[in-house]
């Protein structure tokens, strides 16, 4: 399997606090690789890094086996990675399909045509939001407003799709509609790398996972090793 995404001894400092250090991981191609943890564990802080928007003070990141780190975060929405943020930041006063259509801003000289095609495959998987493109995206329930937040990523068609704490914030029947949606979005083809509190659930739907403890990795393995793993439980709770 064609390894998409890796990460050597990353390091991570807000000043001079350690966030992250010496953390290893990777995703294959057409993997959900799952990061869970207790809060303030380093896994929002290692998606950012990947991504751009934090400096990594040591260690590699490669994807598609070429150096990105220190690369913009507009350089790399253009090499194929796209983030879904935590919290959503969906553009409140504009409608849906707007929304949708600042997913490809980076895109030069933008075809009616392909605009039209990659809303075509958001209306798809996410029905409800063809009934709603019209509406202002700040008037969705949380659960719409997640769909959205995924929709506007993939509409830059990325090769790997990144996720920080999806279900946030998500009533339990929206929870399950959107995990259900990105086993859907993988099995299309899309390699996805997921940051998520909801751990057992993440560890169901995942083909391999990292579990962070106070800024380094615990844990590693596949969905089945760290589901019957009863260390996950007390790293969770500080145990």
């Amino acid at each position: 399997m064609n390894k998409l995404l890796e990460v050597n001894n990353l390091a991570v400092y807000y000043g001079t606090v350690r966030a992250l250090e010496k953390a290893s991981f990777c995703v294959n191609s057409g993997e959900i690789v799952v990061i869970i943890g207790p809060n303030g564990a380093g896994k929002s802080t290692a998606l950012n890094a990947v991504c751009g928007l934090v400096p990594a003070k040591e260690g590699s990141i490669q994807f598609q086996e070429k150096d990105i780190k220190g690369s913009s975060p507009d350089q790399l929405v253009k090499k194929g990675l796209s983030l879904v943020p935590e919290g959503r930041r969906i553009f409140s006063t504009m409608t849906a399909q707007e929304n949708l259509e600042m997913g490809v801003f980076t895109i030069a000289n933008k075809e009616k045509t392909l605009i039209k095609e990659r809303l075509e495959r958001v209306f798809k998987i996410f029905p409800i939001l063809g009934g709603r493109k019209r509406q202002k995206a700040g008037t969705l329930s949380s659960g719409e407003q997640q769909m959205l937040a995924i929709g506007r990523a993939l509409m830059l068609e990325p090769k790997l799709l990144l996720l920080d704490e999806p279900s946030l914030g998500l009533s339990p029947n929206y929870v399950e509609i959107v995990f259900e949606k990105l086993v859907e979005i993988n099995n299309a083809g899309t390699s996805i790398l997921l940051v998520e509190q909801n751990a057992y659930k993440a560890l169901e739907l995942c083909h391999r996972g990292y579990v962070f403890d106070i800024g380094t990795i615990a844990l590693e393995g596949n969905r089945e090793s760290l589901l019957k793993d009863d260390r996950i439980k007390k790293i969770l709770i500080g145990g």
